[in-house]
């Protein structure tokens, strides 16, 4: 959701321009590079690029459920990700919550690009006993496939 509207809401991308410059909103909308650079480096201008987005991400995605829902054939079960989901409050506006983790060391290698995000994160320990669902992600793709039906069948039985 927040790469859509980065890539094509008009007023985001406005925002962004008049916050940071035009040199950050390229051909395909805001130049996702570019803005990290400025916003992982400047609490402050993160603070105010979630304050920009959050809301916007929040509307999209009940809209999103909503179609979802009024449509012919509605599924039993939708999911959404949400990478900050118990930092913003988020999890009250669903009806379960899935946490999917690994450890640092594989978290690592499947992220090319490293920065200090995940200081802001709430650490994973804390995350499982929220959810309501855990799983570490240190296995197989089967093993992880195997989870995912799991709690399917559970959600929707």
């Amino acid at each position: 959701m927040v790469h859509r509207l980065l890539r094509g809401d008009t007023e985001v991308r406005r925002e962004l321009a008049e916050r940071f410059g035009p040199e950050v909103i390229g051909a395909d909308g805001a130049d996702r590079t570019k803005l990290a650079k400025i916003v992982f480096n400047d609490e402050d201008e993160l603070d105010w690029l979630e304050e920009l987005l959050h809301p916007r991400v929040v509307q999209v995605t009940l809209d999103w459920r909503a179609d979802v829902e009024r449509g012919p054939a509605p599924p039993a079960l939708t999911v959404t990700e949400v990478p900050l989901l118990y930092e913003t409050g988020a999890e009250q506006r669903f009806d379960a919550v899935v946490v999917i983790t690994a450890p640092e060391h594989l978290r690592r290698e499947r992220r090319p690009v490293q920065d200090e995000r995940e200081q802001r994160l709430l650490p994973d320990a804390e995350k499982v006993k929220l959810a309501d669902y855990a799983y570490v992600n240190d296995g197989t793709l089967e093993e992880l496939d195997a989870f995912v039906a799991d709690v399917v069948a559970r959600l929707t039985a």
